[in-house]
């Protein structure tokens, strides 16, 4: 028997049942267009189109037809080239507003409407004897729209032992004057709770918090001594269609240069920067669009029977294509924040 959605094959519809409710493939992952394939990540599709050992009828028609960064297939090469110089970004532009002045501090805070912020920060050495020890020296948010809404040095509780400034570009001058971290965190908060408070932040689609994206948020928080509800997260590090093959994270480098098309933190990084790439790819994933399902993810109470090992004779009755529909993800895919 073979999965309808991997094609992985089984010599016993048993072990297809297994297969089933342990993969929870649904509608959301990403899949190849040409041969209806699903794949746990993007990285792993791209393995089978363009990989060192692609399928070879895909492999044939996406080189000639193929967006190498959205991996769809258009309709004609004409329609590829036009498709590609909309789908390709453009790198950041720096103008006077991505970096703060030195010696002071830039707040920008036009009454934003975005529902969608991004978060980055630029570390140095906290002292400590690894990088969870970081502190945070330089912070910006930005919009969906890239509009920055706040971007300050920070003042560091402590002294600094290594500004780190080949990659930071930053130098004990420009903390001097920086926010304290207290007031940056008050800052932050207020703008991701949107006058909401804390305790009252019960799901994504209620209240009027907004949704925080980054890379590698985890630690970014902790440096910031920040907590904020997983479920309103988006992290472009642990997003499993943009994570490696072996469920690794890449970094934001590769991402950015991969699907969106153009190079960032070439010498000294700018968490302005950052912040764009990230909500890039972000809406990028957001935009895409599956079919809907009343009950996405297999962690919803209504899905807990799908695949019931008390269901095991009835399911190994049914076709594959038929357990295929009746499987759901085991993520939260960020097309549903569109809906």
């Amino acid at each position: 028997k073979k999965c309808a959605a991997c094609f992985r094959e089984f010599n016993k519809m048993e072990h297809l049942v297994d297969h089933m409710r342990t993969s929870y493939h649904s509608l959301h992952e990403p899949t190849c267009v040409l041969c209806n394939k699903h794949c746990r990540s993007f990285d792993s599709l791209r393995e089978h189109l363009i990989g060192p050992l692609p399928k070879q009828e895909c492999n044939k028609l996406f080189k000639i037809l193929g967006c190498k960064f959205c991996l769809s297939i258009l309709e004609s090469p004409h329609a590829l080239k036009l498709h590609q110089h909309r789908c390709r970004f453009s790198g950041v532009n720096y103008g006077t507003m991505s970096r703060p002045a030195n010696k002071s501090t830039t707040v920008v805070d036009n009454g934003f409407s975005s529902h969608v912020v991004a978060l980055a920060c630029q570390m140095v050495d906290g002292g400590g004897n690894n990088e969870s020890m970081d502190g945070c020296a330089r912070v910006c948010m930005v919009d969906e729209y890239e509009n920055i809404i706040f971007h300050v040095y920070v003042k560091p509780p402590i002294s600094v032992p290594n500004y780190r400034y080949e990659n930071s570009g930053i130098g004990g001058e420009h903390l001097r004057d920086g926010m304290p971290l207290k007031q940056v965190q008050r800052r932050i908060e207020e703008f991701l709770c949107n006058g909401e408070a804390m305790w009252k932040i019960r799901s994504p689609k209620a209240g009027k918090a907004r949704i925080l994206v980054g890379h590698h948020l985890h630690p970014l928080l902790q440096s910031l001594h920040l907590q904020y509800p997983s479920f309103m997260i988006r992290d472009t590090a642990a997003y499993p269609p943009l994570m490696k093959t072996n469920k690794l994270s890449n970094s934001l480098k590769y991402l950015t240069q991969t699907y969106l098309g153009y190079d960032i933190q070439a010498g000294v990084q700018d968490p302005y920067e950052d912040c764009v790439a990230t909500m890039r790819l972000y809406l990028r994933m957001r935009n895409q669009v599956h079919q809907r399902e009343d009950y996405p993810q297999a962690s919803d109470p209504r899905n807990r029977n799908n695949f019931a090992p008390s269901r095991q004779s009835e399911l190994e009755r049914m076709s594959p294509e038929a357990m295929l529909a009746i499987s759901r993800s085991d993520y939260y895919c960020w097309c549903l924040d569109s809906m």
